[in-house]
């Protein structure tokens, strides 16, 4: 028996249960992994309240780490007892163990531990695909403007922006998450409470503007975001905490410089094995290394599901979140 977090109904924390399931035997494709810690992801809030529909009942969760106890029929590139984290489709991460496709998995180097693994899979591989590919014209040298950035992405695209020679300007709300954010290498702070983000972009920038924003909050921000980009600048929708992102008006996108707008999807720059192999060696590899350090900010049980769910909803989080099994 596994213990399992599930959910038969979109609604607010309240909706996850607790529940031990039977965990079976893997199919074609699939493999039985056991999970030594599971990461805690805003975007599991999205498939919980309904912004992201899914059928119920369901489990929660789309990202662990853990080592795989048997395979199914098919499964060829791993073997029971290799260490592998993952993030992707079905739901069901928050559990202590699971059957699941083996597609998804990647190699866990032994160098990076799961609590690191859970915390960072989906985050640093998110990271690695905004910076390195949502804007072919962004190079070294080049200033960046972050949303978020001492969240559990943020702190890890600091890092990145850093190992390819970005300048970045983070936005925060207190001066915890400012310290926090500085101490990864983020350049320059902004705090959007009390401060008009792009007009404090603009002074950072002599006038000019950054050539890359991205902005994982949305609604709240995007006015904001597109008003800090330079002449042809990108703005890099990276995900919707505050809500979505307004329709796109075209008329205001060449007011403000002919500037762009893409809402990229993490399936969309891993489809291609090529591709995916190239962005996940750049990930590990420096995670492994040490060049690249995990934040971990808030550890809870399963049982916690609820709790965690608010903190995240709250904004009460600082860095990454992990249940630890």
């Amino acid at each position: 028996m596994a213990k399992t977090v599930r959910f038969y109904g979109a609604g607010g924390p309240e909706v996850l249960r607790v529940e031990d399931l039977a965990v079976g035997d893997p199919g074609p494709g699939e493999v039985v992994i056991r999970h030594a810690a599971v990461g805690c992801n805003f975007a599991d809030t999205y498939f919980r309240s309904g912004y992201y529909p899914v059928p119920v009942p369901n489990g929660m969760g789309v990202e662990a780490a853990g080592t795989i106890q048997a395979l199914g029929e098919g499964v060829s590139g791993f073997a029971v007892g290799d260490r592998v984290a993952y993030n992707g489709s079905p739901l069901g991460a928050y559990s202590t163990e699971r059957v699941m496709p083996a597609a998804p998995l990647f190699k866990l180097p032994d160098a990076i531990s799961f609590e690191d693994a859970a915390a960072s899979t989906m985050r640093g591989l998110s990271a690695t695909y905004w910076l390195l590919k949502t804007d072919p014209r962004l190079q070294a040298g080049d200033t960046i403007l972050l949303h978020a950035a001492a969240g559990g992405v943020g702190l890890l695209a600091i890092q990145i922006a850093k190992l390819i020679g970005l300048r970045v300007i983070g936005t925060v709300s207190s001066e915890e998450k400012a310290a926090k954010a500085r101490a990864m290498g983020c350049d320059e702070i902004v705090f959007y409470r009390r401060e008009d983000v792009a007009t404090r972009v603009k002074e950072l920038t002599g006038g000019e503007g950054v050539q890359t924003v991205f902005d994982s909050v949305g609604k709240d921000t995007f006015e904001g975001s597109l008003k800090s980009l330079r002449r042809r600048g990108v703005l890099v929708g990276c995900g919707t905490a505050s809500g979505p992102f307004p329709p796109i008006d075209a008329m205001q996108m060449v007011m403000q410089g002919s500037v762009y707008f893409t809402r990229p999807a993490f399936a969309d720059y891993y489809a291609d094995p090529v591709e995916r192999a190239e962005l996940a060696a750049f990930w590990f590899d420096h995670l492994a290394a040490g060049r690249i350090k995990v934040e971990i900010g808030q550890r809870y049980e399963l049982d916690d599901c609820v709790q965690a769910h608010r903190d995240l909803e709250a904004g009460k989080t600082i860095g990454s979140s992990v249940f630890v099994l």
